[in-house]
């Protein structure tokens, strides 16, 4: 009973951060009006009725044995041994798998692509920055949507600045362009004093982040055949699909290095980041933070977050064929650590948090760690990652792979963007 109280807390805990306090109508109690603690009540009992059926893993004794798809094996039984295998035959066919079972199709296509400059500042932050605002107009068949690009080039360059991108998914305080809201999931004044440029989206301009109106944006007015796939793009997808647009104008912008360019997530945008590198191979650094199931974590461990769970709750993030394999990990073809592969040779970059299990920090670095032997088999690059999960805020940078596991819970803090601005600093000196 202590073992299942214990589970339950902790899923509760996740719970309340992500469904409730994250939702898109918060609920509000007045402690006076009987109605609304009537309903309060009712909602924790249907809740408690509904995890009280299903245990979550937190004991790694009770891992259960699997086995994992070779990196290096093609489905037709191929060695996979040059980059050249690797780049046009095992790659694109893992992307492909990734795209069937897990993320969905990534449609590429569209009629038009403009980008507008609606406001800027060329004294932001105090003189130090650059700010501008993008709107980047996207035409298909006569429709079109417009996402919001926030970006910061520092003023002190001597050449284009390379740039962090940050996919949220937060509240959009998070990434107030005044800076008259300054939060450390999103540090800009940190990131321009340390000569990148920092820029963000918010998924909702592509994909709200609701199974009730995840439709809405690119998927009903530009892709809507999509919804109609078993493998069609979902919400992670348009969110990848989002960045993409965003490289499409770093590309364009003068003042921004391209070719030295990181997108970032965190949690579920975690995993659009991976999928975003995965897809699109114009990012230099991919940064996975907290993503747990369907981002690095490996689904087979059945350690926190399950595949099951993540379906339920999140039905809109992931393809319909997802749902196969509930409760069914051992029979996906693919697992996460050939997620992260698949970004070989670019860099990987992967944190946690020390107390978020849910979202299986051990089962994170054991995807880095089998998934980055792409880097050192295929590409010859020394990358050695220790057998033992690395001590808490012990960073570890290897060429082209970085990991650390931060102290504290499921966020995203100066701290890691420090992490990752350092791992940045190390490989762009290289090259």
């Amino acid at each position: 009973m202590h073992a299942i109280l214990s589970i339950s807390h902790l899923a509760w805990q996740k719970f309340f951060t992500f469904e409730v306090f994250n939702s898109n109508h918060l609920l509000e109690i007045n402690m006076y009006n009987t109605a609304q603690i009537t309903f309060l009540l009712l909602l924790l009992s249907s809740l408690f009725a509904l995890y009280g059926q299903e245990e979550f893993n937190y004991d790694e004794s009770k891992v259960p044995q699997y086995s994992l798809p070779d990196p290096f094996v093609s489905q037709n039984g191929k060695l996979i041994r040059t980059p050249q295998q690797w780049e046009h035959l095992r790659r694109p066919e893992l992307v492909k798998l990734f795209e069937k079972h897990v993320y969905g199709q990534l449609p590429k296509d569209f009629d038009q692509i403009t980008f507008s400059l609606v406001n800027e500042d060329t004294q932001a932050m105090g003189g130090n920055a650059h700010l501008k605002e993008v709107d980047i107009r996207v035409e298909r068949n006569g429709k079109a949507i417009t996402m919001r690009l926030l970006l910061f080039v520092p003023q002190k360059k001597d050449k284009p600045a390379p740039v962090f991108l940050l996919i949220t998914h937060r509240d959009p305080e998070n990434i107030d362009p005044t800076r008259e809201s300054k939060i450390d999931f999103w540090p800009a004044e940190e990131m321009v004093e340390r000569g990148y440029a920092a820029a963000a989206f918010h998924v909702m301009d592509v994909s709200d982040d609701s199974k009730d109106t995840f439709t809405e944006d690119i998927l009903e007015t530009l892709y809507p055949e999509q919804l109609q796939m078993e493998d069609g793009m979902r919400g992670l997808g348009a969110w990848a699909w989002g960045a993409m647009r965003a490289m499409d104008y770093f590309e364009r912008d003068k003042d921004i290095d391209a070719s030295k360019a990181a997108v970032v997530g965190h949690s579920r945008g975690g995993k659009a980041s991976l999928w975003t590198g995965a897809q699109d191979t114009r990012w230099a650094i991919t940064v996975s933070n907290d993503s747990g199931c369907g981002g690095a974590a490996l689904s087979r461990r059945k350690f926190g977050e399950t595949i099951k769970r993540i379906n339920t709750n999140f039905p809109y993030w992931f393809t319909d064929n997802f749902n196969h394999f509930n409760d069914n990990e051992d029979a996906l073809p693919i697992d996460q650590h050939l997620l992260i592969a698949s970004i070989a040779p670019r860099a990987i970059y992967v944190a946690s948090a020390s107390e978020d299990q849910w979202a299986d920090p051990k089962g994170e670095f054991l995807s880095l760690k089998l998934g980055s032997r792409v880097y050192h088999e295929i590409y010859g690059i020394p990358i050695n990652l220790p057998d033992r999960l690395p001590e808490v805020e012990v960073p570890l940078h290897k060429p082209n792979v970085g990991h650390h596991i931060r102290e504290g819970k499921h966020n995203l803090e100066l701290y890691d963007w420090e992490r990752f601005m350092d791992f940045a600093d190390q490989l762009y000196q290289r090259k």
